[in-house]
């Protein structure tokens, strides 16, 4: 893998991850770096639970991206919430 499609594949993971914190109520924190993590463990978590389905854009299945972004947004949003709510 290239210098040029680790971009494109970091680019792509991101607005994935973009699609999925809007498609969920969740925020995540960060900018783009974040969310290209985020989407980079979200196309993993996807490809496992559902594989590679749909179309494929950079080395990235979008589908199962966008969910498993998805999925790591709202846990995400989900753990930030319960642990804002505590006082140490």
């Amino acid at each position: 893998m290239g210098i040029l499609s680790f971009i494109l594949f970091l680019i792509v993971a991101a607005c994935c991850a973009y699609l999925a914190e809007r498609l969920v109520p969740g925020v995540i924190p960060g900018g783009f770096l974040t969310s290209a993590i985020v989407g980079i463990i979200g196309a993993w978590i996807g490809g496992t639970l559902i594989g590679h389905v749909g179309p494929d854009l950079a080395g990235v299945a979008l589908i199962p991206c966008i969910v498993g972004s998805a999925l790591l947004v709202f846990l995400l949003s989900v753990l930030s919430r319960g642990f804002a709510g505590r006082q140490v």
